[in-house]
């Protein structure tokens, strides 16, 4: 296959990167590099089947020859990231979101965008199926990312019901693994920084908050199976077992060894409270379900900050 992802510099896209350029695929990576790193698709750019453009998806995106997919991953997807990049982030879920579907219409290609668990914001239903409508502040901090991930969910339901474009959608619950930046600003990334500098770990609120979270290669495995299927509607990929973050912080503090302690602040605005995939549409129809727990994730992830500059 030829395979064009958008922001495939970044955490999960150069996973995806990886994948298909390993499997024998010829990859277009584009990324503009704004959360993105080349050192993550380094290894990659000295092979035939890999190639990389530095380009700006809310521009027009021009590709030579034949794809078989489109993967539109780009976007900034942390908070310090979006709330940093608010405008681009608005714009890589609408301009580039249309510009990726208007060329995989184009190419006659398979579409698949990113979308995100936070289309269902502070939810009032947990866990949370596919048909929950959600619970967003369109007006808050977070929005610039919630609505614009809707938003990209409600064009690519458009061409694929206007265009018969065969799309797919996947809303991606947290994910963590090697190459997440130290300052990406996420749970996972903050509190083994902190852990391994010897730092206290901050949780905010009283930590009782909830996340479900993913290790990369479980979530890669996924997108692959949703690639492959018939499925057009969004599906949830991610892990059900649900934890507090206070929980998450202790059990990182004792996998690092570290002496830290614990540091409370203020909740930010619109935190969810509770985040957990119900993933039966996945695992009935994808025969997917993940596969690394918590504690063997956390132990890769780890030896990856430590070795990492």
């Amino acid at each position: 296959m030829r395979v064009l992802i958008t922001g495939g510099a970044g955490f999960v896209g150069s996973h995806l990167c990886d994948f298909f350029a390993g499997n024998g695929h010829k990859v277009i990576c584009i990324d503009n590099l704004i959360t993105g790193k080349k050192e993550n698709i380094a290894h990659l750019l000295g092979s035939k089947n890999f190639k990389f453009v530095d380009h700006d998806v809310s521009v027009k995106i021009k590709v030579d020859g034949p794809l078989d997919y489109v993967l539109h991953f780009a976007s900034p997807a942390s908070p310090v990231d979006y709330l940093k990049y608010p405008i681009q982030t608005l714009k890589a879920g609408s301009l580039g979101t249309h510009n990726a579907l208007g060329l995989a219409k184009s190419k006659k290609a398979k579409f698949l965008l990113a979308s995100t668990s936070e289309v269902y914001g502070d939810p009032l239903v947990n866990p949370q199926p596919e048909s929950y409508w959600g619970n967003v502040n369109p007006v808050g901090p977070r929005s610039v990312y919630d609505e614009a991930k809707r938003f990209s969910e409600a064009i690519t339901m458009a061409y694929h019901r206007e265009c018969k474009l065969d799309t797919k959608i996947v809303r991606i619950f947290n994910t963590y693994g090697p190459r997440m930046r130290r300052n990406d600003g996420r749970a996972i990334p903050n509190f083994i920084t902190q852990a391994l500098e010897g730092k206290s770990l901050t949780v905010y609120g009283k930590g009782r908050q909830t996340r479900s979270f993913c290790y990369v290669d479980d979530l890669v495995r996924g997108l692959y199976a949703l690639m492959l299927s018939g499925l057009n509607d969004p599906v949830n990929i991610g892990n059900p077992n649900e934890e507090s973050l206070l929980y998450l912080a202790k059990r990182i503090i004792s996998l690092t060894g570290s002496r830290s302690t614990i540091v409370y602040k203020c909740l930010p605005v619109d935190d969810p409270k509770v985040r957990r995939p119900d993933i039966t549409k996945a695992k009935k129809i994808l025969k997917w379900s993940p596969e690394v727990d918590l504690d063997d994730g956390l132990k890769r992830t780890i030896k990856f900050f430590k070795f990492s500059s």
